[in-house]
């Protein structure tokens, strides 16, 4: 299964992707490939995956340099042997991350590399995870395309919702094959934040997966800078990720299942 998380910037798009792959792994449903699109990336840290180079590391050695590459080796192979080292890999999550370009220039080239990536590595993994840049570009570049999932993740403000009605509307427009598309709000406080919000939520069009709660661990392990991997069970924002999770990703909506590992 093939899951893209997009949003606007500072909404919890990475937060909301760790959580997504705590579960999967909790449940014994691995491995999971995590990609890191976003050029300002910091799941690897939200994962607690150490990570040595980027895609655009890569890019960066290869550009114009052909004395670095093994004799009888075109450039294309050697693109693929050195995303691959580039890969960190752990027993159940294994991180690709793009990184930012260097200056100046189109980043198309790497866009083309990352839909590549994931068109192979799609067979290799029963869950594949995207963690988008914010904004739109990705849905226009179809960096985001063909997924089974797209979260599209907001912040508890209008101004969040608005920008979700957008990715809504633009990922309808192009075509881009997503088969379900779901609302994530995130951070969402008492004192009847959600009755307020019930009206920008119905203008995004978007169905709601659920309603992530604010949560002071989650801002805790933010502050400490610990991996969300090392949250606890019982932290109201994985509760509400685990059901999230278990309805739309596993089809398993009670807690008979927990533990159990999904071939």
């Amino acid at each position: 299964m093939q899951i893209a998380v997009a949003g606007k910037g500072g909404v919890g798009k990475t937060t909301f992707t760790a959580l997504v792959v705590r579960e999967l792994v909790s449940t014994g449903n691995v491995p999971v490939l995590a990609v890191d699109a976003d050029a300002n990336a910091n799941l690897a840290e939200a994962l607690g995956v150490a990570v040595e180079g980027t895609v655009a590391d890569v890019l960066a050695e290869l550009s114009g340099d052909r004395s670095s590459r093994p004799g009888g080796m075109t450039k294309a192979e050697y693109m693929d042997f050195r995303l691959h080292q580039v890969m960190a890999e752990s027993p159940a999550v294994d991180l690709m991350v793009m990184g930012g370009p260097e200056g100046p220039g189109c980043y198309c080239y790497a866009n083309n590399l990352l839909r590549g990536l994931m068109e192979r590595k799609a067979r290799d993994y029963p869950f594949l995870l995207l963690d988008n840049e914010a904004g739109l570009e990705h849905l226009s570049r179809r960096t985001t395309r063909e997924v089974d999932l797209l979260f599209v993740v907001s912040d508890a403000t209008v101004r969040g919702l608005r920008s979700a009605q957008r990715i809504h509307r633009l990922a309808g427009s192009l075509e881009l094959g997503i088969k379900r598309i779901f609302l994530v709000v995130n951070r969402v406080g008492g004192g009847g934040a959600r009755a307020a919000l019930e009206g920008p939520v119905a203008a995004t069009g978007l169905e709601v997966a659920g309603w992530v709660p604010q949560d002071p661990a989650v801002e805790a392990w933010d502050l400490e800078g610990r991996p969300f991997m090392t949250l606890p069970d019982d932290a109201p924002a994985v509760a509400a990720v685990r059901e999230i999770v278990r309805r739309l990703v596993l089809g398993r909506p009670d807690d008979a299942n927990r533990g159990s590992a999904r071939a």
